[in-house]
């Protein structure tokens, strides 16, 4: 079984994110793509941080009917700094016979090689690296890291943005999944 892991905030999660998955798995025909939203995100520190049942409750209302795509609340239960080496031990635990694609940003690959156990990681999965619009894939730092370029350019689309509209009071219609739109209106997240 090849899967495709994608890990982060998703603070809040948007169309990008579900772009980006969808054509993971259909490049590297992936059986299932699994998001997995962060306790703590020990790279990032953003500003405003949903709490984590909020952020897993609107992955889930995303991905919400695709059979191909999955959510685990593994790196939630864990709690303290997500970690992906601990989030892909376990899971290589848990299927020893699956095959790993993590879903990385080319931002995240240039410094992947300062990540807790770096070579490990690499050693546990490939990546699937996604480049914004105008962005190159970094050469790679690590010795034995397999990396695959994910074709095309991903919607130009950003969390941070998605809040700072919310805040504002503007729309985030066409940005977000209406399902997550309606959640975030009655949660009143971001305001």
């Amino acid at each position: 079984m090849k899967l495709g892991i994608f890990g982060g905030t998703f603070n809040p999660i948007h169309l990008g994110h579900l772009l980006i998955a969808e054509a993971a798995a259909e490049a590297l025909e992936l059986d299932r793509v699994i998001f997995i939203p962060s306790a703590t995100p020990p790279h990032k520190r953003p500003r405003v941080l949903a709490d984590a049942r909020h952020r897993l409750r609107m992955v889930k209302l995303a991905i919400h009917g695709n059979p191909r795509f999955g959510c685990s609340d593994i790196e939630v239960r864990r709690g303290g700094p997500s970690y992906s080496v601990e989030t892909l031990r376990q899971l290589r635990h848990a299927m020893p016979r699956a095959k790993f694609y993590f879903l990385i940003g080319a931002d995240s690959l240039r410094e992947l090689h300062k990540w807790r156990e770096a070579a490990e990681l690499a050693r546990l999965c490939e990546f699937i690296c996604v480049a914004r619009p105008g962005e190159r894939t970094p050469p790679a730092r690590l010795r034995g890291l397999r990396v695959h370029k994910l074709p095309g350019h991903p919607a130009d689309i950003s969390s941070s943005d998605i809040r700072n509209r919310l805040a504002s009071g503007a729309s985030v219609r066409y940005l977000v999944p209406d399902a997550v739109r309606r959640y975030i209106q009655k949660t009143g997240l971001y305001r």
